[in-house]
């Protein structure tokens, strides 16, 4: 019987996005800046859908969900990498490590999960606009996100609790810049046959279940709109999926050139790129393709401003006449 080195694990060291010194400073710089747009534009974007009256939608509605996924998972990872930037050694304590795990997965299944729901919200918008507001109903919006939002975390608790269940062998150090599945299993000390299998399966269940829903849900939509008689018709219906289409190519592009190529063909620095790419830039860039490609987002932006505006500009005033009477 193989005996192993079952030395009580309590920290994990992070390698890293890289180990060259005088990156260190310009890497910093580019993802605090990268991260802060993230967070002032998610955060934007949960509390513009929420407060305007002209996007009590249900397509904002999905929107402001994946919104929170996309902060919850780069937020989850985001932090942290950052720090590892300006200490000097990128430890992360054990159950932190559990924790970012568990956090990460459930958030970036759900953004695979609510992607298709706002796949099948325009397939009804486009293909039964006469029927959208009874199929589309309150109740049911809330069901497309709260069965994936439970699954989800079924799934990540599941899958955490599996690898941090088993020994480590003692050699601590993470291929990463975050705790990943797989890096981790790389470290355990029992058989991982049976935790792969289940996280390919659940993966690869997650993946295609989602990416089917949104190619059945265009397909019809392609369909309808190619017996659109009118041209104006059919650039309408281009133009409302035109965001979301642009982010289910990017988010699912990644993680397919992540998950997909041949195990011959990965290498640590790509695998690091793709990750860096789908954790810390894709959060970023989706309130950017959803407000600039959107005019409702753009007007509620401006009447929002122009109202924070007015009630300063109100304040203002209010306090200065109280200070010229106070005076007089």
């Amino acid at each position: 019987m193989e005996k192993y080195n079952l030395t009580v694990v309590h920290e994990f060291i992070l390698k890293g996005i890289t180990s060259r010194p005088e990156l260190q400073a310009p890497l910093f710089g580019l993802f605090l800046i990268i991260y802060m747009s993230t967070l002032v534009g998610n955060l934007g974007m949960i509390i513009l859908t929420k407060v305007d009256h002209s996007l009590q939608t249900p397509m904002y509605f999905f929107l402001r969900h994946l919104a929170i996924t996309d902060l919850g998972y780069s937020t989850a990872v985001g932090p942290k990498m950052l720090a590892n930037f300006v200490l000097d050694q990128n430890t992360i304590s054990y159950y932190f490590c559990a924790a970012q795990l568990a956090c990460f997965l459930v958030f970036i299944a759900c953004e695979l999960f609510i992607l298709s729901a706002m796949a099948f919200d325009r397939y009804v918008a486009i293909c039964n606009p006469l029927l959208y507001t009874v199929i589309m109903s309150q109740k049911v919006c809330w069901v497309l996100v709260a069965i994936p939002y439970l699954y989800c975390t079924i799934v990540s608790l599941l899958i955490t609790t599996k690898i941090f269940t088993l020994p480590f062998c003692g050699y601590n150090v993470i291929s990463h810049f975050y705790c990943d599945s797989l890096p981790l299993l790389s470290l355990l000390c029992s058989n991982t046959h049976e935790i792969e299998v289940m996280n390919l399966f659940l993966a690869a269940f997650n993946l295609i279940s989602s990416l089917l829903i949104v190619l059945v849900s265009y397909l019809f939509i392609l369909k309808a709109i190619l017996r659109m008689k009118s041209a104006e018709g059919r650039r309408k219906a281009f133009s409302t999926c035109g965001s979301h289409l642009t982010a289910v190519t990017v988010f699912y592009g990644t993680l397919i050139f992540m998950y997909v190529q041949p195990k011959s063909n990965h290498s640590l620095d790509t695998d690091k790129v793709a990750s860096m790419f789908y954790t810390i830039v894709i959060p970023m860039l989706n309130p950017l393709i959803y407000s600039l490609r959107n005019k409702d987002v753009k007007y509620a932006l401006q009447r929002t401003w122009k109202k924070i505006h007015n009630i300063f500009l109100l304040k203002f005033i209010n306090l200065m006449t109280h200070q010229i009477r106070f005076e007089c």
